[in-house]
C-alpha cells in the first residue's frame, strides 16, 4: 500500500526503476514501461541503469535504446564509466547522469532539471563505504551545495544514493528530512520493505530492488557466480532470464518540494521468445578488466 503525507495542489508522479541488469532488464523495462505509464499516470521516469549493458555499467547503445524506451533520466554509480564508448557519450546527453561528488570536471553531470510540471532536479551521488573503485568527495558535504543550487530552480528535489550500506543510507535520509522530496537507494540489487516518508516530509527508501532476472545474484548467472566464488578465479559474468521482474516505486511529490506518497513495485514480466534477445543494441566493447570482472 502506499504511504501517504498529505495532499498538495500540484503533483508530479515520478516512477523509479530499479537497477536493470542486463538485456533481461532492459527487455522488462521495454515490455512494462507503456503499460506502467498508462495505468499508473506516471509523468516521469528515472531509471538506474549501472549494470544494463552486461551486468557492469552501460554502453552507449543502451543508454540510447533506454531512454527511446520512455526512460527519461538515466541514472549511474560507481561504474559510470566502465564500459569505452559512454565516457564520451555523457557529453552530449542530457538524460544520463553520472554522481554528482566525481571531479567537476569529469564528463557528464551530476543534475538535471526536468521540463515536467512541476519541474523536478534530479541528484545521484555516490556513497563513501565499500566502493574501492573510486575515491571520491563527501556526499555529506556536496550534496548540500548542490540541492541549493538546484533549488533556485525549483523546489522539488530527488536525490538517487548509490551506496553499499544500509547504515550509510539511513544517515543520509536523516541528513537530508526536510531538505528534498526523495532519497532513493540504489546499488545493492534487492528491493527493501521499508518505504516510508520521514516526518520532514521526504519519501525514503533504502534498497529499490533491481530490474532483471530474480532466481539470480544480482541478476547473473549463479552458475558462473558460484564457481568463482569456490574457485576464486575470475571470469565473465553471465546475464540470468530466469523469472523476470521490474522493480522500483512509484511516488507523488507536491509542488511545495514535499512527498505525497511512496509505493514499492513489484511486477512479473513474461518471459520472452528466443528471438526477441537479438532485438537490443550490442554490448558495448570492454574495459580492460570487463572480461574478468564480477
Amino acid at each position: 500500500m502506499p504511504v501517504a503525507y498529505a495532499l498538495g495542489a500540484m503533483t508530479l508522479r515520478v516512477l523509479y526503476i530499479g537497477e536493470v541488469v542486463g538485456k533481461s532488464g532492459v527487455y522488462c523495462v521495454k515490455t512494462l514501461l507503456p503499460g506502467l505509464k498508462r495505468e499508473r499516470g506516471i509523468d516521469l521516469t528515472i531509471a538506474a541503469v549501472e549494470g544494463a549493458t552486461g551486468g557492469f555499467g552501460i554502453g552507449k547503445g543502451h543508454a540510447a535504446y533506454l531512454h527511446k524506451l520512455g526512460v527519461d533520466v538515466l541514472s549511474t554509480g560507481d561504474f559510470a564509466y566502465f564500459k569505452r564508448d559512454i565516457v564520451g557519450h555523457f557529453r552530449h546527453a542530457d538524460y544520463l547522469l553520472r554522481p554528482v561528488n566525481y571531479p567537476p570536471s569529469n564528463p557528464g553531470r551530476g543534475w538535471l532539471v526536468t521540463d515536467t510540471e512541476p519541474p523536478l532536479g534530479v541528484v545521484t551521488a555516490l556513497g563513501l563505504a565499500g566502493l574501492p573503485r573510486v575515491h571520491l568527495r563527501n556526499p555529506f558535504e556536496q550534496l548540500p551545495r548542490t540541492i541549493q543550487q538546484i533549488k533556485t530552480k525549483t523546489p522539488l528535489v530527488l536525490v538517487d544514493f548509490h551506496a553499499t550500506t544500509t547504515a550509510e543510507k539511513a544517515t543520509m535520509f536523516a541528513y537530508l528530512d526536510g531538505h528534498v522530496a526523495a532519497v532513493i537507494g540504489s546499488h545493492t540489487r534487492v528491493l527493501s520493505a521499508d518505504d516510508r516518508i520521514l516526518p520532514g516530509g521526504t519519501a525514503v527508501i533504502t534498497h529499490a530492488g533491481r530490474t532483471g532476472s530474480l532466481d539470480s545474484v544480482g541478476g547473473l548467472d549463479p552458475e558462473v557466480e558460484t564457481r568463482k566464488m569456490l574457485t576464486q578465479i575470475l571470469e565473465q559474468s553471465k546475464e540470468a532470464w530466469q523469472t523476470l521482474e521490474l522493480q522500483g516505486v512509484l511516488l507523488e511529490l507536491g509542488e511545495d518540494g514535499r512527498a505525497l506518497s511512496i509505493e514499492r513495485l513489484r511486477m512479473p514480466c513474461p518471459d520472452p521468445p528466443a528471438e526477441s534477445h537479438a532485438e537490443q543494441p550490442p554490448d558495448s566493447a570492454p574495459t580492460e578488466a570487463a572480461a574478468a570482472t564480477g
